[in-house]
């Protein structure tokens, strides 16, 4: 914790805790929403850790899952049938949100863990799939009763939507994750396009270019695929939760590889920066800030052989399905893919210190020149200028001056004026194929 904090981290974020079968998982499996996963640690410790955080400046928020339960040791369907509807899911049958019986039960979840934990806040999983037939009135609703609380401290109220629709960050929530951003990077510094990646592969920087000037990429616009989103820019730029890499996306591939395995060093340092230095807010994965290339599997520990099986098998059709090569690819329900999952374990790479001095620097400069502007509110969209096909020069103005960023991700933008006075710099984009310079005007 006081490692992080020295880095400038502001926030942690942990995966869902909430008791669920076996001894380890992603957590989003939970079958206990109010229980703190027991083989994990007792409940005081889990209040030492976010004690920890914030006696160190830092906020913790935790993904709370309240859009399904897990397979394994969920024995409601037995004894509360009308807990739960007809409605298909990818996880069983739907909740009934439209029961008050069932709002009142996550509602007192929620607030329990903000009360008896001390929580900062909730980044709440999947929320399209929590209907209630009132247009997500009960999402509304949780947000405008904690915000009528005197919780002593700010609580930051952030959701997972695949929708791209901005009503909930309209009425109460402050942000979304913004997957848009990370599948556009993805598609352009890969190139790959199977699964969810093929809506971007048409024009992924372009795409980048939308990204960057209004936040989402998806905005109601016609597209081959469906019609997805609404029109977003209207929001602050911290409404954007944006990530170059997140658990869904390292762990949902056959070997688990972080986004730096995939593209190289070059690459990821300057989408680093540039995650950093936009106004959005940014999100980093555990180990990210120090260039971690250790993978993130996808691990679980279900009861028995039978549901070993049936996951194994399970996965590899999901993985295959969408053109992954399985070859070695580890179990899913073994110890040893928990433990190669460990970020910080065994020793850190040789380039860990660069790293963090990149990350230090990085936070810093947010800190004393972005936040400042955010603060004096945004005064329109972000401008982007295209300097050939993978160069971007960008705009984003505020009312109390402006972020320039001039962006190479893979050709120089050779048709570029290097900016008159960058307070940042990594390699040059006018003459390098991957490069950043950002300047802070008053």
């Amino acid at each position: 914790m006081p490692e992080l904090a020295a880095l400038g981290i502001t926030a942690v974020e942990i995966m869902p805790v909430g008791q669920f079968g076996g001894h380890h998982g992603w957590g989003y499996d939970g079958v206990l929403v109010r229980a703190a996963h027991a083989p994990y640690g007792s409940p005081d410790d889990l209040r030492r850790l976010i004690a920890t955080a914030q006696r160190h400046g830092m906020m913790v928020l935790l993904d709370l899952v309240m859009n399904h339960f897990g397979p394994f040791g969920n024995f409601l369907p037995g004894y509360a049938p009308d807990f739960f509807n007809q409605r298909p899911t990818p996880w069983g049958d739907g909740i009934a949100f439209e029961r008050p019986e069932v709002q009142s039960f996550f509602r007192e979840a929620a607030l329990g863990w903000l009360t008896e934990y001390r929580l900062d806040g909730f980044r709440l999983d999947a929320v399209h799939q929590i209907r209630d037939g009132q247009e997500q009135k009960f999402l509304r609703d949780l947000a405008r009763e904690i915000r009528a609380q005197d919780f002593g401290r700010p609580i930051h109220l952030i959701t997972e939507d695949e929708r791209n629709l901005p009503h909930l960050r309209e009425q109460g929530f402050d942000a979304e994750w913004n997957d848009d951003w990370h599948n556009a990077l993805h598609v352009a510094q890969t190139g790959e396009t199977q699964g969810y990646y093929s809506r971007f592969a048409r024009d992924p920087f372009g795409d980048l270019a939308l990204a960057m000037t209004r936040g989402q990429v998806d905005e109601g616009a016609p597209h081959p695929e469906e019609v997805r989103g609404a029109p977003a820019g209207h929001l602050p730029w911290t409404a954007f939760v944006n990530a170059n890499q997140t658990h869904d996306q390292i762990g949902n591939r056959a070997h688990g590889e972080r986004l730096l395995t995939l593209i190289g060093e070059p690459s990821a340092r300057v989408c680093h920066a540039a995650l950093v230095l936009m106004p959005f807010l940014p999100m980093l994965y555990m180990g990210e800030e120090e260039g971690r290339d250790t993978p993130f599997l996808f691990f679980c520990d279900p009861p028995d052989e039978d549901a070993r099986e049936a996951v194994r098998k399970g996965r590899s059709a999901e993985l295959r399905g969408i053109g992954y090569d399985l070859e070695g690819m580890p179990d899913p329900t073994s110890a040893e893919a928990f433990e190669a999952s460990k970020p910080y374990a065994p020793d850190p790479p040789a380039h860990a210190e660069a790293w963090r001095e990149l990350t230090r620097e990085l936070l810093a400069l947010r800190a004393a020149q972005v936040v400042p502007l955010l603060r004096s509110g945004k005064t329109g969209l972000g401008e982007v200028t295209r300097h050939g096909p993978k160069a971007f020069e960008i705009r984003w103005p505020f009312a109390a001056g402006e972020i320039r960023m001039l962006l190479a991700l893979g050709a120089p933008a050779i048709s570029a004026a290097p900016l008159a006075a960058p307070q940042f710099r990594l390699g040059d984009p006018t003459a390098e194929a991957f490069a950043i310079e950002v300047e802070f005007r008053a």
